[in-house]
């Protein structure tokens, strides 16, 4: 149960609309569903403020179809589908209604959120190869309720495509900056950005790029106070913990 579908439950019991009774039973449902190839944790939203995102790669297309149909079945109203290929996605659409974003390999079903938190999030990449990395980033951050603005291909080879757009980078609540090769453009950035940078090293560049090792290290050893690092090529991973951020609020 996610935490809206808590208080409006809790708010009801309030107005006598539902039952004691009643409310307990809904809140004593199974935190988790066994399917038997995957165990559907159905409490992770009310925990944690979004409901389990389902990992596309490793898994089969009938799989993911099923845990889409019990997602559902439990009132889960958007649902994320990372990793997934085109030719998954053909077959899951198949049977489940859904948009795909092929660039970023990712899919959604049901409706994205209105955005609802405390600014904007931009993604700023190096260059167009980061692109997948940076769309699985912006679609997961549009999925968790966030305002998104695309910087693409503004990376260190040629500074005034970032500089030209300084009044984006200093307006933003939080930055994700993608880069491979050397990485630099994470730096770069939170030298000039005033709001947390979280820095995606991508598996792009020649040889001694070593998939993405030689961008993780540069980012990690940034010179830039406030850039924090999640792996290689972790898309999803930076959107979420930016949507965390932009979401702070007094407590």
């Amino acid at each position: 149960m996610e935490q809206k579908a808590t208080r409006e439950l809790l708010e009801k019991v309030a107005r006598g609309a539902v039952s004691v009774e009643e409310a307990v039973l809904k809140l004593k449902e199974a935190p988790f569903e066994d399917l038997g190839f995957a165990k559907l944790d159905n409490h992770r939203a009310l925990r944690q403020g979004m409901s389990e995102v389902i990992y596309g790669a490793g898994k089969t297309a009938q799989q993911i179809i099923d845990i889409v149909k019990k997602m559902q079945e439990n009132s889960q109203d958007t649902i994320l589908i990372t990793r997934l290929s085109e030719e998954k996605a053909a077959i899951v659409k198949e049977v489940v209604d859904f948009t795909y974003y092929p660039m970023g390999n990712i899919g959604v079903v049901g409706t994205m959120p209105q955005a609802d938190g405390l600014g904007t999030i931009v993604i700023a990449t190096g260059g167009t190869s980061d692109m997948p990395v940076a769309e699985e980033a912006a679609i997961t951050a549009r999925v968790m309720g966030n305002q998104v603005e695309r910087l693409y291909d503004v990376g260190v080879a040629g500074l005034e495509r970032l500089l030209s757009n300084m009044d984006v980078v200093m307006n933003a609540s939080v930055i994700i900056v993608l880069a491979g090769m050397e990485g630099a453009l994470a730096s770069v950035v939170g030298g000039l950005a005033d709001c947390p940078i979280i820095a995606v090293p991508t598996s792009v560049g020649y040889g001694a790029s070593f998939h993405g090792i030689s961008a993780l290290l540069s980012m990690l050893n940034s010179c830039a106070s406030g850039v924090s690092v999640v792996n290689i090529d972790n898309g999803f991973g930076a959107a979420f913990q930016a949507s965390r951020i932009n979401h702070m609020r007094e407590k």
